[in-house]
């Protein structure tokens, strides 16, 4: 793992990335987007205000035009800080006037993309103005339009890849049989932080029959010698996102407990070995969940085989039946087929994956194999 810091995104990068949705927009027949503080705020602009409030702050990105940005007066200094505030008319609103006035006159007709984070009393205050401008969800609409990482982007979430991965390591060092789940959770929130998290989203501590409920945080269950214990774990670092899972046991496990989880290891592969351009995201959901199914374990296989990852740790695309989009270099997303056998044990195995020009690689690079924890 390095320290090295990437470089900050510039005025340029923001600049490329409004004038790409810009198109998309007009590529869906949308007259634009209309954007709150989220994950697409600071996408397109690098702006994230230090708090959300009921205030309202709203990037307008039309089809064919300039961008806005409308904020409260008070937040105004710190939206000009924003990398990308150059290339955006900021029109601030003080409190008693109706910010609502101020923002439509920036819309046309038409139909908008608007971020999925938008407060209902911002749409409805909008629509209430705009009786001709009507509204669909970003990820409706543009599901794609973060998902394509660059460069800078892809060295940032390799970063928090292998920050994941440190702190895997230095879990595989604490003692878990006679501790709570909690406990084992804590351990994993503060081993992020220490390698460079500003944010753990969070640490999904399964033991024993708590595993086989895929999404159990973690709980008082005091840990025994014997149990399969789901490390599900991830958060923020630089800005964006990593989630890995690994599958630990206390002591030696049992025969069917390794079958399970080298099968499980086993479809994670195969999942992998199918990322390529051009492949359908529903491709890797099916060749990861095919490899259980001949196994027998198909009933025990619940959920898609992965998400997105950027920003925000869940995000388009998703690796599921029915996603007939094309993967794309630059696209990351987790692979993280598991099986899950109630009231006994779980297992999951989980990496982030890039989409190369001609295959995939890894994010995560600990071993998959499963480990022996004390």
């Amino acid at each position: 793992m390095t320290d090295t810091m990437p470089a900050p995104f510039t005025v340029d990068d923001f600049a490329a990335r409004m004038r790409r949705a810009a198109r998309a927009a007009d590529d869906a027949g949308l007259a634009g987007l209309v954007v709150t503080p989220g994950p697409d705020l600071a996408y397109l602009t690098g702006y994230v205000p230090a708090a959300i409030t009921e205030r309202l702050t709203m990037l307008v990105v039309p089809a064919d035009g300039d961008p806005s940005l409308v904020v409260p007066r008070l937040e105004r200094p710190d939206a000009e800080r924003a990398a990308g505030a150059p290339i955006v008319r900021l029109i601030d609103w003080m409190d008693g006037d109706d910010p609502y006035g101020v923002a439509a006159p920036l819309l046309g007709s038409g139909r908008y993309a608007m971020s999925d984070s938008a407060w209902a009393m911002h749409l409805l205050g909008l629509q209430g103005r705009l009786e001709t401008t009507s509204y669909v969800s970003m990820t409706a609409a543009l599901p794609m339009l973060r998902a394509v990482k660059d460069d800078d982007e892809l060295e940032r979430l390799a970063a928090a890849g292998a920050a994941a991965d440190a702190a895997y390591g230095d879990i595989l060092g604490v003692r878990f049989a006679g501790r709570t789940e909690a406990e084992v959770a804590a351990d994993l929130a503060a081993f992020l932080i220490a390698h460079g998290h500003s944010q753990v989203d969070f640490t999904l501590v399964g033991s024993g029959p708590n595993g086989a409920n895929p999404h159990h945080e973690h709980g008082d269950r005091v840990i025994e010698d014997g149990d399969t214990v789901v490390l599900d774990f991830g958060g923020l670092k630089l800005g964006y996102g990593s989630d890995t899972t690994r599958t630990v046991h206390v002591g030696e496990p049992t025969d069917e407990e390794r079958t399970v989880h080298e099968l499980v290891v086993r479809a994670q592969q195969a999942g992998f070995d199918a990322v390529r351009p051009g492949v359908a995201c529903q491709e890797i959901d099916r060749v990861a969940r095919g490899v259980i199914a001949d196994a027998g374990y198909g009933e025990y296989f619940i959920h898609r085989v992965g998400h997105g990852i950027g920003l925000t740790t869940h995000e388009p695309p998703y690796m599921v039946e029915g996603e007939e989009t094309p993967l794309e270099p630059g696209m990351c997303f987790s692979i993280e087929p598991g099986i899950y056998l109630p009231g006994r044990f779980g297992v999951r195995i989980e990496d982030i994956v890039t989409v190369t020009a001609d295959g995939g690689r890894r994010l995560n690079t600990t071993p998959r194999e499963m480990a022996i924890v004390r």
